[in-house]
């Protein structure tokens, strides 16, 4: 999984952003761990949302791109519901229009896999900082969608060799962008 790493490290640097985010925590707040957790979760899902909006404008809609993007974007959505609950401010997605799609539908697959592995990590280390219920809730949930769906559905592209995918029951009937057709 290491080549993939660098594919998106390469990818990153291309398209002139970076791979980490800039959320760390710098006062005593007793608030910043979360604030810092739902920012850095908010981060991951701008960038998953342009990433695949990429792999979509260049190969077209297909999954399980067409899907998972749709998920991104719900998630996006709850990250920031819960900052405005909280009245904390967040800025539009910095990725957008500036990540470089992969030249084949495997190598995307292969990328997205890898960024869902690293999306679970993600969490696996913001989650033990956060002691809010709340914001473990939907920190929980978006890991889970990311291990639960995201993973297995990239990885069943990777497996098929980049072909695009055709929902649930071999027919499309997955219920993604266009209404389970």
């Amino acid at each position: 999984m290491k080549p993939i790493s660098a594919a998106i490290a390469i990818t990153a640097a291309l398209a002139g952003v970076g791979i980490g985010n800039s959320y760390a925590a710098t006062s005593a707040d007793p608030n910043e761990p979360v604030k810092t957790a739902l920012l850095a979760a908010l981060d991951d899902e701008y960038r998953a949302e342009a990433t695949y909006q990429a792999v979509l404008d260049k190969h077209g809609e297909v999954r399980p791109f067409s899907n998972i993007i749709l998920a991104e974007q719900r998630h996006q959505q709850m990250a920031k519901a819960e900052l405005d609950r909280r009245g904390w401010a967040y800025g539009a997605n910095p990725y957008s229009g500036k990540i470089k799609a992969p030249a084949t539908l495997l190598e995307a697959c292969q990328i997205g896999a890898q960024a869902e592995v690293e999306n679970i990590a993600l969490y696996d280390r913001l989650l033990p900082t956060v002691d809010d219920a709340a914001a473990r809730e939907l920190l929980t949930k978006l890991q889970w969608a990311s291990r639960e769906n995201h993973l297995p559905a990239f990885e069943r592209c990777v497996a098929r060799g980049g072909t695009p995918g055709r929902g649930p029951d071999g027919g499309g009937g997955g219920g993604g962008r266009h209404g389970g057709w």
